[in-house]
């Protein structure tokens, strides 16, 4: 294949997985084959929507060597294995997509798959042996599980995401969405039975974990307000409403006396005053996260996204807005050294540099706690990611990666 139309390949990929969310942000990495000796690869932590030709890298199969100042994706070696291992592969996709992700964190091989599915993705999906990002050990380990089902067009990573390859663009796109239902399919089976019942939703299934694990009392639900620090004052937006309350930094009370005052300005502020990093707070009440704010317990990476964007653990929280001040202070505390905190009864607080990071840090708190309830489903709630290794990826991603997109 021509190089330029190879990298045109990749860009069109990286937008096309971004609008079916099977990636975001800068997650994951996208190639494409040239020939027998080269592929063309995603940038490192770079936005996709924002990719251009020239931003996609020329990197020898062999050697995974590159010319140029584009650095590409520290995952390029799992990419060339792949041209090396499979022939016929001429697209690869590593996603972090949700129930490839939540499967993966089961333990085992995805076996037995069926009918259209063993179509698209095989009879078997393996999983590989986990390694951090960009490492040896990962590259081993997917290299192993693809080695292990040679007719496999798929892989899951557990705590990391999935592999998908194809022999073209479309036929990997295809593998990644056939992987997702098959995940989804799996995920509810497992629910199923150890239930005994049918799950209409993930919340379900969220809920039917947090509530076996609840301590506490029960807080009082506030109403979930973004906010975006503007000099001086903040606008609070509640959701789905276009216009803003402004709010007073310093005092917290409402700019324009004749507004009310949302019950979490007070936390904002304080977030906002404590913490001269965060422009932006979103609050969270997704189904699955609200669930499992509910058990007013420490939430452990079971993911590594999750270990490098939101936190190495995501403290619990009680805010009061009875005792907003004192209450706000103590979030404030359990906010340190990461972007997100549980708020007991009232799902998660997530905050960021712009809007823009603050949404990437609640799309990964979210996938958090699905995470969690997934691997307490399989019982593997005891496995997260181990504390050294996730205050590694912290702090590598917030020297490094946070600050490209």
């Amino acid at each position: 294949m021509d190089i330029l139309e190879a990298k045109k390949a990749v860009v069109k990929a990286g937008i096309e997985l971004v609008k079916e969310g099977l990636i975001q942000r800068t997650w994951g990495n996208v190639s494409c084959r040239v020939n027998g000796e080269q592929f063309v690869i995603t940038p490192s932590g770079r936005d996709y929507l924002s990719l251009t030709p020239d931003d996609v890298v020329l990197v020898n199969i062999e050697d995974c060597s590159y010319e140029g100042d584009v650095k590409p994706s520290s995952e390029k070696g799992i990419h060339a294995n792949c041209y090396k291992l499979r022939e016929n592969v001429n697209f690869v996709i590593h996603t972090h997509q949700t129930y490839a992700s939540l499967v993966g964190l089961s333990g085992f091989d995805i076996n037995e798959i069926k009918g259209d599915s063993a179509a698209v993705l095989g009879e078997c999906v393996p999983l590989a042996a986990y390694g951090l990002p960009g490492t040896g050990k990962l590259k081993k380990g997917v290299a192993d599980a693809l080695k292990r089902a040679p007719e496999a067009k798929a892989c899951l990573m557990i705590h990391h995401g999935a592999l998908c390859v194809g022999e073209s663009l479309e036929d990997a796109f295809k593998v990644a969405n056939e992987l997702e239902k098959v995940c989804k399919e799996r995920i509810q089976a497992r629910f199923s039975d150890v239930t005994g019942r049918a799950a209409k939703s993930f919340y379900e299934i969220a809920d039917y974990v947090a509530k076996g694990l609840a301590r506490g009392k029960n807080a009082a639900a506030v109403q979930n307000y973004d906010s975006i620090r503007s000099f001086a004052a903040i606008e609070m937006k509640a959701a789905g409403e276009e216009r803003g309350v402004m709010i007073d930094l310093e005092s917290g009370m409402p700019v324009d006396p004749a507004e009310k005052l949302p019950d979490t300005a007070i936390l904002h502020c304080e977030i906002y005053k404590s913490r001269s990093d965060v422009n932006a707070i979103v609050h969270s009440k997704d189904e699955a996260t609200l669930a499992v704010s509910r058990m007013g317990r420490t939430l452990k990476p079971f993911l590594d996204d999750f270990a490098q964007i939101a936190g190495f653990t995501v403290k619990s929280a009680v805010y009061e807005p009875q005792n907003a001040l004192l209450s706000s202070k103590l979030v404030v505390k359990k906010l340190k050294h990461r972007d997100a905190v549980l708020l007991k009864d009232n799902g998660a607080v997530c905050v960021g540099a712009d809007e823009d990071e603050a949404n990437a840090v609640k799309l990964v708190t979210e996938k958090g706690c699905k995470a969690f309830a997934a691997a307490s489903l399989y019982d593997q709630d005891k496995k997260s990611i181990n504390l050294a290794e996730s205050v590694l990826m912290r702090v590598i991603y917030k020297l490094k990666y946070s600050k490209k997109k």
